[in-house]
């Protein structure tokens, strides 16, 4: 397994450091290959018997306001929301305009309101495993991270239900591996200048000049804000990983003056693609607002509200006052307002999973041998994934802080991002399917993590015959059966996670906390 190459990222070593190797072709073929097989096995789990539980055919939880909203939005006429019964629409519209493709081909029904969702989360699986690939230069921890993603409850429940959250956690992971992938890519420019000798042209170091894959993570990032307001969490976020990794490899390189070399060479770029960019593919997702004629609040101004402030065009002051409407409610809704849910949660429950989510309960006309059966679908964290995020997060931060390794300094970013914001308004209402996009950053330590254990034990002395130790032996034995643990794990929920007819004691058996229920 390779080596992460941490040193060269942080410019401790005696001279500039060729960049991570590329994989060579033996290894290129088993990648691909293996994220071939984890594509297929997320594509069986996440659409198998995917049009299950309803409510007596009709959507559940959530559903019920993203599934008529992707309808209406689809035959309304201009892709925008425009009936008044829903009153106000509190997200952007790409997530709804993603439920309306899949209600293009497949009707208003369950598939159609569920395909898009599973062939994102799908998706999601497979950066998952191109992500931690990459950034631990080893196809085992890729693979690794794939399994997790398969096997954790959350990416694949939100995989299986019309709701927002899956498709902002894939713009976010598409960003989060663009960024990777503009890493690595500086970094081969930066060598390539290196070699010709044009390093020290300038104090500053050289420009890069456009970066493709900065480029295409600001246009992810755009469409996660379209989708839900949270994905400016992950702008400010990446942004500043970006900016970071560039100061990183400057360094790296012996650029004379590497911090001003970024403020003189990547700041305003990188502000462009990942900061400015996403705000006008944000106002871009409302074109269809603005050519509507009976967008809902289109021509609020014009009803007689005059709407702040007033230089702007009244079709702006309408836009102002129905994002303004947004706001408010998000605002107002607090537990102190009244505002109270049996499944709510706090953030300091989701590292964990404490306070998983109840979707769906459908009973009948299913039989269990003798008696009546039930389908329940709940939103649960597997376990023997979520309920080590404290000790693999403990892991991570000495990792970041003690090793100086940016490879977990990168994920927590991501993680943090997903997780930290949710603090500022603890009153709020709030739920686990937040977590979403917690999720792929966690499964991604976690794998980095057993790629640690793993080097660990290569690292440490055979036998005098050649054959591994007894401690390495043991090492990787550990690592074999949490994998082997996880999957099990997967296959006990699976009946609640994919709401498989049970009966109501089995139901019981899987409510393993008193927080579950």
């Amino acid at each position: 397994m390779a080596t992460n190459g941490s040193p060269e990222d942080l410019g401790r070593s005696p001279g500039p450091t060729i960049p991570a190797p590329v994989f060579g072709a033996p290894d290129r073929r088993r990648g691909l290959l293996v994220g071939i097989v984890i594509a297929l096995i997320a594509a069986v789990t996440r659409l198998w018997d995917l049009t299950h539980p309803t409510d007596k055919g009709t959507p559940v939880f959530d559903e019920k306001h993203y599934a008529p909203q992707g309808w209406q939005v689809l035959h309304g006429g201009n892709w925008i929301e425009d009936n008044p019964a829903y009153g106000l629409v509190v997200h952007p519209p790409v997530g709804k305009w993603m439920l309306a493709a899949g209600q293009a081909v497949f009707g208003y029904g369950p598939m159609g309101w569920r395909i898009m969702p599973a062939l994102c989360g799908i998706a999601i699986v497979v950066m998952i495993y191109c992500a931690a690939r990459r950034i631990s230069r080893s196809t085992l921890v890729g693979a690794m991270a794939g399994l997790l993603a398969i096997c954790d409850g959350v990416l694949f429940v939100q995989s299986r239900i019309g709701m927002l959250d899956i498709f902002q956690a894939f713009f976010v992971v598409a960003a989060f591996t663009a960024l990777l992938a503009d890493r690595d890519q500086m970094r081969r420019r930066l060598d390539t200048a290196y070699h010709a000798g044009l390093i020290g042209a300038s104090p500053y170091g050289p420009r890069f000049g456009f970066r493709w894959y900065r480029f295409t993570a600001g246009v992810m990032l755009g469409l996660a804000c379209g989708t839900k307001w949270s994905g400016i969490y992950f702008v400010v976020a990446f942004t500043l990983l970006s900016l970071a990794f560039d100061v990183a490899a400057r360094r790296a390189y012996r650029v004379q003056r590497p911090w001003l070399g970024v403020l003189r060479r990547d700041v305003v770029p990188s502000s462009l693609s990942l900061a400015v960019m996403p705000a006008l593919i944000y106002l871009a997702t409302f074109a269809p607002w603005f050519a509507s004629e009976t967008a809902v609040y289109r021509y609020q101004v014009s009803a007689g509200d005059p709407g702040p402030p007033g230089w702007l065009p009244a079709a702006w002051r309408s836009l102002w006052y129905y994002q303004s409407g947004i706001l408010k409610f998000h605002e107002g809704l607090t537990s102190s307002a009244g505002n109270h849910h049996p499944w709510e949660s706090k953030p300091w429950t989701w590292p964990m999973g404490l306070r998983p989510m109840l979707y769906a309960v459908e009973t009948g006309p299913d039989r269990c041998g003798g008696s009546g059966c039930m389908r329940v679908q709940m939103l649960i964290g597997t376990p023997a994934i979520w309920w080590l995020a404290l000790p693999v997060l403990a892991w991570s931060l000495w990792a970041f802080l003690g090793r100086r390794d940016w490879r977990y300094g990168a994920v927590l970013v991501g993680y943090a991002a997903a997780f930290a914001p949710w603090f500022a308004n603890i009153d709020r209402q709030m739920y686990f399917f937040y977590a979403t996009v917690m999720a792929p950053f966690l499964v991604i330590l976690v794998a980095l993590c057993l790629g640690d254990i793993l080097r660990h034990a290569a690292g440490l002395p055979k036998r005098r015959d050649g054959s591994p130790s007894d401690r390495q032996i043991l090492l990787v034995g550990l690592v074999a059966v949490y994998l082997a643990l996880v999957v099990v794990n997967f296959a006990w929920l699976w009946p609640v996670l994919a709401g498989v007819p049970i009966t109501k004691l089995h139901w019981h058996q899987e409510i393993w906390l008193p927080s579950w229920s």
